[in-house]
């Protein structure tokens, strides 16, 4: 909206020609523009016209436009001021730009009056459907349940100005779901049929718009899908598939084991479907029970006590099948049926008379003796012949025998109570019609005793007498018998010739008989009597006077007194020295009888040599010549080898370093040492070469011990004798030479 201003104040400062433009009001007024979203064509759209009061007749003005979008969304005329829209314009992404608008000196560019600020606003149009942004959606309600019970709520929303129009007004309605359910204005789904059953129908698909406009003509609409679905609820009893069962079950069935399965269906699902399984009603209640197996809910009959086909061959129960929960009612769903047990009878082991035997006999007793009899019988119907026999692995001697037909065990070997009182053995009764049927029994077997062992001495008594003791002083032996029958024995007597022992054997000493034998005979009270003769052995002994033993061992005999203990050692002393003087007078002669020039062949001190390999000769001994080293002055090169001939002859060179006389013993034991390592062709040496050349001109001097005259002198080489017998005549050769050069 334009409106024209007062133009007397600015009119009156042009005239008095100031150039600075001081307005106190704007040459126009206006506050917003609108323009629709969406506007189609190929030109631009008018949003709006700028006019200025400043623009009469004509002045050189032109309109500048700034702000959101100006210049790319939006133009400005430069002359007239109109605005427009060069883009198209939604709404959804931008609902207004704030613009500025400026008149300026077209020729100077110089502002004619400040800027002014204006909005554009974009106004809406119904351009945007409602949408479902949390579809699709899912639900669920419980079977039967009432007309107008909540499922769930869906929420449609709309990019279009809500308070603009009706644009973003949206109204639901159900296209698909009829007539089970409904919407309300809040959009919430809500239950319209009553009676829905899970078992018939568990799940429903409804189809819900949302349509702007609030819902009329032109309006744009959205659509989204609810999946409803039916929870179980205990409304079905479970059912027996039939009235009665009839079950055969084996009279050997073990205890526990299942002996038939039942099941009762019940249309609901999850813990509304558990059911358990009982006996209500029936003959012997107490010898079945049932149980309910959780992954496939049905009951199992299973036995508390053994069948026994010759006892009862049928049963009669009422099995009755009732749900975990509770129904909707209170009241608890169950259903029943008769269950029929058929006893077969089975082929059974055969059952002893008795699970143990105990029986007796003699160790005296004969061969084919009768200890005992054990017996059998087959329970089935079918009765069956019975074979006995003995578990050889619990009689290993095969000390038994019994008859295969009437089941009599019998003596096969002599028995001995002193070595087994007690035998176990186990019988087995085996079926002659069905071999695999066999039963086992335990026989214990008592040996009685007969009085066929003497008695005896458990060990091997041992007593004493003084010597030279008083008659009937015998001591220290206490007689303990060994009845092997448990019996007391009548008495213990000695031999006609041993009766006056006790009197006769006092005076004796340990000198003419250290031990004395006594013959003893014991006899028991049995039937026969048993006797048997053991041997009592007595030492004489070294009493006190007080009669306590002293010494059982014989001493040696005691020297006459003549001599003391200080003249014995005298002696000893002197016959010592005695052996001492003459080992060194044969020392010192043996010394005297030896070379005083010892052989070149002996001198070890010069060359070692080994002979511990075949072979040898004059050859090894010129492996080394020690003289080289000594005298260096006379080297003009180097021996060849001469027990192989060398493939590479190596000279030697003349080195930097070299003696006195111009010899370089250093290099010439370098050629040596590359002349034996580098020659694979030839044996190994069988002498040792041994390079010790310190060099001439060291301050240390030679450290070795040849040639020195201080070396045999101060050297004792007496340790080399206790190295061994190798070493034993170095050491006598290098003392030799010592005890010479001492006169």
């Amino acid at each position: 909206m334009i409106r024209d201003l007062d133009l007397q104040p600015l009119r009156s400062r042009l005239l008095e020609g100031q150039r600075i433009l001081i307005r106190a009001k704007r040459g126009w007024v206006w506050n917003q523009m609108f323009v629709l979203e969406e506007f189609s064509g190929p030109d631009p759209i008018l949003v709006g016209r700028l006019h200025t009061d400043l623009d009469v007749g004509n002045k050189n003005i032109r309109y500048v436009l700034a702000g959101e979008g100006a210049g790319t969304i939006f133009a400005i005329n430069d002359k007239t001021g109109d605005i427009h829209a060069m883009k198209r314009l939604d709404r959804e992404e931008k609902a207004e730009y704030t613009l500025t608008a400026q008149v300026i000196n077209r020729d100077t560019n110089e502002p004619l009056e400040p800027p002014s600020e204006f909005i554009i606003k974009v106004q809406d149009i119904n351009d945007n459907p409602p949408q479902f942004i949390e579809g699709p959606y899912q639900g669920s309600v419980p079977e039967m349940s009432p007309v107008g019970t909540s499922v769930t709520r869906v929420t449609a929303t709309d990019a279009d100005d809500p308070v603009y129009g009706n644009s973003a007004k949206l109204v639901y309605s159900i296209l698909e779901g009829q007539p089970y359910f409904s919407i309300d204005q809040n959009s919430v789904i809500k239950v319209a049929l009553a009676g829905m059953d899970r078992e018939l129908r568990e799940e429903y698909l409804v189809v819900i718009q949302a349509k702007d406009m609030g819902g009329h003509m032109g309006g744009l609409s959205g659509t989204t899908t609810v999946t409803i679905t039916l929870t179980d609820i205990n409304d079905n009893p479970p059912k027996f598939s039939k009235g009665s069962y009839e079950f055969t079950i084996p009279e050997d069935l073990g205890i526990g084991k299942p002996g038939g399965r039942v099941k009762a269906n019940d249309r609901d699902i999850g813990e509304n479907a558990r059911s358990t399984y009982s006996i209500v009603g029936g003959d012997e209640r107490d010898v079945f029970q049932i149980i309910t197996d959780s992954p496939t809910q049905e009951g199992i009959l299973s036995l508390k006590k053994p069948l026994d086909f010759e006892s009862k061959k049928f049963y009669n129960l009422t099995v009755v099948a009732t749900n975990v929960r509770s129904s909707t009612t209170g009241v608890p769903f169950l259903d029943q049926a008769v269950v029929k047990v058929v006893v077969e009878d089975a082929d059974e082991p055969p059952v002893f008379t008795e699970s143990m035997y105990v029986f007796e006999v003699h160790e005296n007793a004969p061969i084919t003796t009768v200890i005992g009899t054990v017996a059998a019988r087959d329970q089935d119907a079918m009765r069956s012949l019975i074979r006995y026999s003995i578990d050889r692995h619990t009689d290993l001697e095969r000390q038994f025998n019994i008859h295969v037909e009437d089941g009599k065990i019998t003596l096969a070997k002599p028995l001995d109570r002193e070595t087994d009182t007690w035998h176990n053995i186990t019988v087995t009764a085996t079926e002659i019609r069905n071999h695999s049927q066999i039963s086992r029994a335990i026989v214990a077997i008592r040996v009685l005793d007969i009085n066929d062992n003497a008695p005896e001495f458990p060990a091997e008594y041992e007593a004493y007498l003084c010597e030279n003791g008083k008659p009937g002083q015998v001591r220290g032996c206490t007689l303990s018998l060994t009845l092997a029958h448990s019996r007391s024995f009548i008495g213990i007597t000695l031999p006609g010739e041993w009766d006056k022992f006790v009197i006769r054997c006092g005076p004796e000493s340990r000198q003419k008989q250290e031990f004395y034998l006594l013959p003893i005979v014991v006899t028991d009270d049995g039937d026969p009597p048993m006797s048997s003769t053991n041997t009592l052995t007595i030492r004489v002994c070294g009493c006190s006077k007080d009669g306590v033993v002293q010494s059982c061992n014989p001493e040696a005999f005691v020297l006459p007194i003549g001599l003391s203990m200080g003249a014995l050692i005298a002696i000893l002393a002197c016959i010592i020295l005695l052996l001492v003087i003459v080992v060194l007078f044969v020392t010192l002669r043996r010394h005297k009888n030896e070379p005083l020039i010892i052989k070149d062949d002996e001198d070890v001190r010069e060359n070692i040599i080994r002979y511990d390999d075949e072979g040898g000769g004059e050859e090894d001994t010129e492996a080394f010549d020690i003289a080289t080293l000594q005298n260096p002055d006379g080297i003009n090169g180097f021996l060849p080898r001469k027990d192989i001939k060398p493939d590479l002859q190596f000279m030697p060179r003349q080195g930097h370093h070299s003696g006195p006389n111009g010899v370089d013993v250093d290099e010439f034991i370098n050629v040596r040492l590359h002349e034996a390592d580098n020659d694979p062709t030839a044996p190994p040496y069988d002498s040792i070469q041994i390079y010790g050349y310190e060099g001439r001109g060291s301050v240390a001097g030679s450290l070795s011990s040849l040639e020195t005259a201080s070396s045999d002198s101060d050297q004792n080489y007496d340790y080399l004798r206790e190295w061994g017998p190798r070493f034993r005549r170095l050491g006598e050769l290098y003392s030799v030479g010592e005890s010479d050069r001492d006169p």
